[in-house]
Parts: structure tokens; sequence; C-alpha cells
């Protein structure tokens, strides 16, 4: 299957991507910035865009990925040295992948999450279900986006785990830093040669390749039972434990500090229900993780700790200072090792007669100008009077040489030229860094531009089908409205539903009827989702609702409580609430006023074509019923049944028929009638039997009300439309 991972360079990415290969996977991959250098193993496509980016939408419609895979809390992306700036980054690129995976309307978004949502201690091993309790910027920012995912997966109907692990260590990447403890503790060792450790502060540890490893079966598992897991060892341990084996891992030198002061604090994630549905199986333990991890940081110190640390295990701050005191003393070792075969050509060049007018000093000064610069321009200057001065005390004394204008003529050429040359060269690296800074910029500016072409370019074909196909426009609204008047008058309202949603864009959408100044009743809806309220509502409880409807305003769910629609708009007739229209299945980005402007008239055309099809019943009313009952007769009846039948196979509501067996009907009606509620009806079709058409009622709801007829004395049955003679 097409998996799109997003996130920056990490070990957890690598280790996630081996993992995927391993299970012949496509993988696809967001990197989230603009870097496109960085290499991946066994990655299919690399998209260099980061989360705000406007082809990112592109890149969900190119890989059409079966799961999404965010980093989330290990997404090396984000600077958490600056929290409060980066909390809101990290937010909204969360809630701008979701609502883009949201509109796709396929796959599994899967988010890592971990620890750090819990700030508290806790006696036992904190549940899946417990409330989280961030502390920090930080740990907000990550619980905050669970909640976008929980939201999203209870509005939307998007399909999304989240998964929450407990201290994932392991063998880090070079330069860059992790927050689990193992890494800390090696790290505070390397740098001071002491480690600080607390036997109050009690935790849990995975392996990386065991947390992969786990959450690589419930990623991959068809239907998970829960929306949040926790993946943990539940194998507790405590700082000084775990001190002592960064200790052991990494050698002599280093000393344990105890600060075991203070309240106890303990957090282990509990993992069983993730065991109990999955199994589990804990391949690296503390001993051998610990000691991997503390191992190879020791072998690359020089990655983790600088120059400025110190102490550090086996004298690493001695060795880091000479290392870096001999990268500087480099040049000057060179020019002083070059110096002896000039200084030897030259005093060869003296003594020959084809050579006694080249001037190798000259050209030694020069070769370090041109290949460093000023600085060692003049260092190999100085170097090269020193050895002139030492060859002229050869034939003459010194204060002959001192009194020779000739040698400050000369002293004062290879100056002039050396100090000339290394600043040509200075100046041309400098010119050359400054050209390739402004080619960087110019590039990164070219990539810019061309996603804002691509952006613009969307934006115009999106214009074009716009125009082309005038989906908002009045007149194409009408038009699908207009398609109701087809219905029969009995049929109008049921299709009301399915034009709603047609022109609002939504899959899910109930149409309730009024029956007091209290209640409203479904009538019809195009999805399960759709009547999750039930077939009868109060109304008036729903105060947020109610006070919009009530004011003839369309009701937008911003605090997007989950058992209020995400929009609502009432029918009016004469100040009298007739019809409410409720809208679940849609996109929080189109939670607009637009929107809701458009559901205002929609509505309003839906309005006239109901109106049209109650008016033309009433004008019949004597002939559609027996006089003076509720009974009616067989031709309105049966058109009635095939309107609620034809409806209830096209998903739009459901229904009942029930066969009262009586010789009276008349008085039957008046016996059950007491028992019927406003929407349900009675009637007679053509084989002369007396029925009863149960609204918005399944199978199992129609036993009670057959059961309730028996009480009263008349036997009854279900009956189906192909059972039936009209």
């Amino acid at each position: 299957m097409n998996v799109l991972l997003i996130g920056g360079s990490s070990r957890m990415m690598d280790a996630v991507i081996d993992k995927l290969n391993k299970g012949k996977h496509r993988i696809f991959l967001l990197t989230g910035h603009r870097n496109r250098h960085a290499a991946y193993k066994h990655v299919f496509e690399r998209y260099h865009y980061l989360y705000e980016d406007e082809s990112v939408k592109d890149v969900f419609e190119s890989v059409n990925p079966d799961i999404v895979l965010f980093m989330g809390a290990y997404d090396t992306n984000f600077d958490w040295h600056r929290e409060r700036q980066e909390s809101v980054r990290y937010t909204a690129s969360v809630m701008n992948l979701l609502s883009i995976f949201s509109m796709t309307g396929r796959g599994r978004f899967v988010y890592f999450s971990s620890q750090d949502v819990y700030g508290n201690s806790y006696h036992d091993d904190v549940p899946a279900s417990e409330i989280v309790s961030p502390k920090g910027y930080k740990a907000m920012a990550i619980a905050q986006g669970e909640e976008i995912c929980e939201n999203y997966r209870k509005t939307q109907g998007a399909d999304t785990l989240i998964l929450r692990f407990d201290r994932v260590y392991g063998i880090p990447h070079k330069k860059q830093e992790e927050n689990n403890p193992c890494f800390q503790m090696c790290l505070e060792a390397l740098k001071t040669g002491k480690v600080s450790a607390s036997d109050r502060r009690l935790f849990s540890m995975l392996y990386l390749n065991d947390a992969v490893e786990l959450s690589y079966t419930v990623i991959m598992a068809e239907r998970p039972a829960l929306s949040c897991y926790h993946i943990s060892s539940m194998e507790e341990i405590n700082e000084i434990q775990l001190a002592g084996l960064v200790i052991k891992a990494l050698g002599g030198g280093i000393r344990l500090v105890n600060n075991s002061v203070g309240d106890k604090y303990r957090l282990v994630l509990d993992g069983r229900p993730f065991q109990e549905e999955y199994g589990q199986k804990i391949f690296v333990h503390y001993e051998e993780g610990v000691e991997q991890a503390a191992k190879y940081m020791k072998r690359h110190a020089d990655s983790f700790i600088s120059a400025e640390d110190t102490g550090g295990a086996g004298a690493g701050k001695i060795w880091h200072g000479v290392k870096t005191v001999l990268k500087q003393l480099f040049p000057f070792v060179e020019n002083l090792i070059c110096f002896v075969p000039f200084f030897m050509l030259n005093s060869k060049a003296a003594e020959s007669g084809y050579f006694n007018k080249l001037d190798f000093f000259l050209l030694y000064v020069l070769l370090f100008a041109i290949v460093y610069g000023q600085q060692q321009a003049i260092f190999s200057s100085l170097l090269a009077v020193a050895g002139y001065l030492l060859q002229q005390m050869y034939r003459r004394t010194g204060f002959e040489v001192l009194l020779d204008y000739n040698t400050y003529i000369w002293m004062a050429q290879l100056f002039i030229v050396g100090m000339a040359v290394g600043y040509l060269r200075d100046q041309l690296q400098f010119i050359k860094d400054e050209n390739d800074e402004e080619v960087r910029y110019l590039s990164k500016k070219v990539d810019d531009i061309a996603d804002i072409n691509d952006s613009n370019v969307r934006m115009k074909q999106g214009f074009e089908t716009q125009l082309v196909n005038q989906r908002d426009s009045l007149g194409k609204i009408y038009e699908i409205t207009s398609s109701l008047e087809a219905y029969a008058p009995e049929e109008v309202l049921f299709y009301a539903a399915k034009v709603l949603g047609q022109l609002m864009d939504s899959r899910d959408v109930a149409v309730y009827t009024v029956a007091n100044r209290d209640y409203a009743r479904l009538f019809s809806f195009t999805s399960p989702e759709a009547k999750k309220l039930g077939n009868s509502i109060k109304y008036t409880d729903m105060e947020n609702l109610y006070q919009d409807l009530k004011e003839h305003h369309v009701f937008i769910n911003k605090k997007m409580d989950e058992n209020l629609p995400l929009m609502a708009s009432a029918v009016y007739t004469e100040d009298q609430m007739e019809l409410i229209f409720m809208i679940w299945g849609i996109p929080w980005q189109r939670m607009t006023l637009s929107e809701a402007n458009r559901l205002t008239i929609v509505g309003a055309l839906i309005q006239n074509a109901v109106v049209h099809a109650n008016r033309y019943l009433e004008a019949l009313t004597n002939k559609r019923y027996v006089e003076q009952t509720r009974i009616m007769v067989s031709d309105a009846f049966g058109q009635l049944v095939k309107a609620f039948f034809g409806a209830r196979a096209n998903g739009l509501t459901e229904c009942a028929l029930l066969e009262i067996k009586a010789k009276d009907y008349i008085q039957a009606a008046r016996t059950l009638g007491k028992n019927m509620r406003q929407t349900d009806y009675m009637g007679v079709l053509d084989d002369g039997k007396f029925y009863i058409l149960l609204s918005n009622t399944d199978e199992k709801n129609a036993q009670r009300v057959l059961n309730r007829f028996h009480d009263a004395g008349y036997e009854c049955c279900l009956r189906e439309e192909t059972q039936i003679w009209f």
C-alpha cells in the first residue's frame, strides 16, 4: 500500500522507513523543509514542502495514500528551544495536514504522540483514557494535536489513530539532541564527568526498534478497537538504576551525584490494552539498549560536546580542545614544513649559474598567499626574510647585511607582493562566498515563485471551473431544487434531504419536521451519521442551536460540539417553524458566512417545493381520507406507501408497514390511534385490508408497536412492499 510519511530526519524516521520497506510498502516522504539534499533509502518519492505550503494538497492528491503517518512529537522540523513560537506553528501544521487529509476521504491518519502530554505524577500505570495534563508549550502543542485528531474522527468520520510512546530511546543522530533520560544522562556524563540522578523519579523506557515494531502492528491493523493506544514496555526503572547502567557502559572516570530529595514522581504508561489486543514482546531490554546508546555517544563524543563543556569522561574536554587547536594551527605548521624545501632550493639556486636569478622565497610567499590568503602571506614573508638573512650571513657579517640597502628593497617587494596577492585572494573568496549566498537566496526565491505560480495556476483553473459549472450561482441552485417538482407530492420531503446534500456538498444531511413547540421528528436522512441525534429530539434543549434558529439565523457549530450538527437551518411559515435542516459532514473551513447564506437560499427554495406539495395534498383532503377519520383511501395510501418504501430503498428513511387484522377498521383506527404518533399513517389498500405505516421505524422498534397493538386486542404482522397488492 501507499504510505505517506511526514516529518524531518531522525532515527525514528529511519527506523519507520526501514520497517515499511521490509513490509513491501511504497513509501512517500513529505520532509517539511526546503532542503533538497537529504538522502533517504527506500523512499519512492520525496516532497520538500513546508506543512503550510499550498502544494501539500497536491502531494496528497498525487500520492493518494492508504496511510498517512505524521511523526508529531518526534518531528525534528520543530525547534522546541523556542517553545511558544513553535507551539503555534506546530498546531497550525497539524490542523492543515488533517484538513487536507479529511478532504481526500480515504486512508488512515496516524499521529505519533508521547508521554509528554502527562505532566502529573501517577501512582498506577496511566491508561489511554486518562485526561491529559500537559505542562509547558511543547506538551500543550502535542496534546492539542491529539485533540485535533479526535475532533476530526468524531465530526468528520476520519480514520485517525493516536499512538503515545513512553520515552523512546536508542542510538541518536550525530549533533541531534533528544529528550529521553538515557540520552540526557550520557550527554551529562560526557560533558561534566558526572551523572545526577534521583531514586524518587520513576519511569519506563522503550527501545526505538521495539517501539517501531509494536506501532507497525496497530498501524497496519484493519480495524483497531481503539483510537488511541499506549506503546510502552511497562518496565519500571528509576534514575539511580539508569545512571548505574550509563556509568557501566561509559567506563571509569564518571561519578554518580545522588539528588534523591523532594516528592516522588512516577509516570509509566499503561500498554495493557495494546498487549491484550495485539500481543507484545520486548526484544531490547535496558541493559542492552543503554549500553548501545552510551557506547555510540562515547565513540562520537565530538558530535555531542563542544570546547566550552567542562569535565568529560576520559579527558574528553582536553582531547576536544587539542583537536580544535590543531585545526587552527594546521596552516602554520604546513607553512613551516614547506619553508624547509624552499630554503634549500634557494640556497642551491644561489650557487647555480642558471638559477641564481630565480627567487624561490618569492615563489614560496606567492604560493601561500594564493592558497590561504593575506594572513599566511605575512607569516610566510617573515619566514622568508629570516631565511634570506641567514643565507646572506654565510658570506657576510650580520652588520654588513643590515647596512645593505638591497636587503630592505628585497624585503619590501616581498611583503608588497605577498600582501597584495593575499588581499586579492581574500577579496575573491569573499566575492565568491557572497555570490554563492546570493545564488542560494535566488534559488530559494525561484522555488517560491514556482510554488506561487503553481498556486496561481490552480486558482485560475478553479475559477475557470467555477465559471463553467456555476455551482454557486442562484441559477444553478434553482435548477437543482426545481428537480423536486418531478417527484410525487408524497416524495418531495424525502428527496429534499438528497437535494440539500447535493447543493451543500455533504454526505450527511437530515430533515426534521417540527411536531410541536418542543419536539422535532426525523423525516429523512442521507447517512447513518446524519441521524445520530435520534428519531425524536427536543430541540428547545439545544440552547445554542435553538437560539439561532429562533432568530431565523443559520446555526454554525463554532465550538465543534460533537452532539450538535456542524450547520443547521430552520424553515418557517408565518413565524411557525416547520422544518429543520441539519448538516454534519462538511469540512471546518467551509463553515463560513458564505455557506450559511447558501444554506438559507437553498432552504427557502426547498420550502417552496414542499409548500407546493402540501397545498396540493390539502386540496385533495376530501378525496384522500375516509370521511371524518384519519384513514386514507386506497389510492392515496398506496401512493404514500410507495413513496416511503422508495425512499427507504434509496437510504433516505426507515419505515415499517403493519397489517391489522380487523373486521371493523374504523373502530380499530379509533382504538389504535391512541397508540400512534402524529407522523404515522393509517389506510386501506386495494386488497381491502387495513394497514398502519410507521415512519422512521426499523424492524426492531416495530416489534414494540406490534406488542402494544396486541395488548390493545388486535392481531397484526409486518408486511413488505412485495407482499402487497396495489
